[in-house]
Parts: structure tokens; sequence; C-alpha cells
């Protein structure tokens, strides 16, 4: 299983030059892909400008949004985005997608919470049309840079609803979780997938990617939790169940690890919770 490293840039306070040097250090270690979350209502940098920045210290590693809320964005605006990313990392780009579940983000840009599903499914359409370079209407020509990758990035999608799985089966490469998931049930989820694949007639197989929170070294439970209980406020619950139970050791990330590869899981991102260097080191050591 390949094992990617998130980035700090959804830790608040988490300095500019902090990033770009983590992302440094992960491109010159034994990590597979570079993370990043996305929220509109949060003091957390914009996902497709930080990794517009990643690229240029990167030269390997394949950038990935885990995930992007799609429907806060225009559907041409955002593949032209994605396309120019793909483009510019010479096709690094995996495109991980979602709906998310905070009302807050979709009033703050006015959009209906109660539709996003529907607009995604329709986001997803347009954005496929403009990678193949097709015209969106009778007098709107194509939109571009074409990608570096034929037919666009690789997009995964995300989301826990029945329906959201069954969406990353029939229209995504694959599927991605959130960093809360439950391995007995993310399997299942993985096998709904794979039935909403293969309903569509699709040849070969979706992709599985799971994503956890992480944090090493002394006091790393007590550095981290923080972060957490702060960025899933609004669910209290939620909150305490994450910052409670997320990998703080080396043998707790060595364990997480092992399940997630018992259960099928093709690549794991660990989100950092301590915006501090250290932590790239140290999961680059345990990893290696």
């Amino acid at each position: 299983m390949k094992i990617g490293i998130g980035l700090p840039a959804t830790i608040p306070g988490a300095p500019g030059a902090l990033i770009l040097e983590w992302a440094r250090r992960a491109d010159a270690g034994p990590f597979s892909s570079l993370g990043v979350l996305d929220r509109l209502v949060y003091p957390n940098y914009e996902p497709l400008i930080t990794l517009a920045a990643a690229v240029g210290v990167t030269q390997r590693l394949r950038l990935m949004t885990t995930v992007l809320l799609a429907p806060l964005r225009s559907g041409a605006m955002l593949a032209k985005q994605a396309a120019s990313l793909d483009a510019l990392s010479k096709g690094r780009l995996t495109l991980g997608l979602g709906i998310g579940g905070r009302e807050d983000d979709y009033r703050a840009i006015g959009i209906a919470f109660g539709a996003r599903g529907k607009q995604f499914e329709a986001e997803l359409a347009l954005m496929r049309r403009v990678w193949a370079r097709q015209p969106l209407a009778d007098d709107v020509g194509p939109v571009g840079p074409p990608p570096a990758r034929q037919g666009g990035p690789e997009v995964l999608l995300g989301g826990y609803a029945p329906a959201a799985i069954r969406r990353a089966g029939r229209l995504g490469d694959g599927y991605i979780s959130g960093g809360g998931a439950d391995p007995n049930q993310l399997q299942q989820a993985y096998r709904l997938v794979e039935e909403a694949w293969t309903e569509a007639g699709r040849s070969g197989r979706p992709r599985f990617v799971g994503a956890v929170y992480y944090a090493l070294g002394p006091d790393a439970r007590s550095q981290g939790a923080p972060y957490l209980r702060d960025y899933y406020g609004m669910q209290p619950q939620m909150a305490e169940g994450i910052a409670n139970s997320f990998p703080a050791t080396a043998e707790a990330v060595k364990q997480v690890i092992d399940i997630f590869t018992g259960i099928g899981t093709d690549e794991i991102v660990l989100w950092p919770t301590i915006p501090d260097l250290e932590q790239v080191d140290r999961l680059a050591d345990l990893v290696s």
C-alpha cells in the first residue's frame, strides 16, 4: 500500500514557509502523495492555491485534494484550475472531490445546501466535457488548457451516504474516505463502490484511498487534539471522538496502516495535527 502525507495547510496559524518546506521534505521522503483538506468557513489555506505553490517545490509526489468541496466552485472554473494544475505538475494531480456536511460553508457562498448532491453530479459531467476539449454550448468554445493526463486528472469521490458511495463507482476513478471512517464500515463502502462500478459496465477496478489523522513524538495526542476539537467544533461529540482516538504513537500508526492494508486500501494519506516539521521526519522514519 502507498503512503501519502497531508499538508498542515488546514491547521490555524501554520505559516506559508512551513507548508512549502513540508512539501519539500515530503518530496524527498518515502511518501506517494501530498494531501490537502478543504473548508471555506475556516482559517485554512485554499487547497488548489496551496497545491499550485507545492508544484514549484516538488518533483515526484502526487498532489491530492483530500477532499475538495466541488459544489462551492463553478464547474467550468474548477475544471480549468484542475487542468492547469495537472499540466503544470506534468500529470501529478489527483482530484479528490466531495460535497461536505457543513451548512455554513454553503451559506457563506450563497448555495443551497440541500441541492449540493445533484449540483455535484452536473458539475462532474461538465468537468469531463472541459477536459475532453468539448464545447460547453453552441456559442461557448472549449475551455483550456488541456490537462497532462488524457481525459483529465484522476478523480476520486468521497462521502458516507450510500448514494455518495455508489456515485464513486459510477462516476469516479475510485473512492476516498475521510479521517473519521471506521475500517469495518469502510470495507463495506469499498464493496458498494465495486458493485456500482460493475453495474455501470466499467472495466478495470476502482482505486481506494483512505485518510487518517496522526501525530508522533512526546505528548503527541495532547499537542494534536486541540486542532481537531477546533476543526470539528460544530460537532462536539464527533470532535471528541476523533481527538481521543487518532493514532498518536508509532505503534498506533503502524497498526492503522496494517488495518487499511488488510481491507484492500490502495493508498493511505496521513493528515498531520501538529504543524511541526519533525512530524514529516518522524513519519518518514516510521514508514521507510
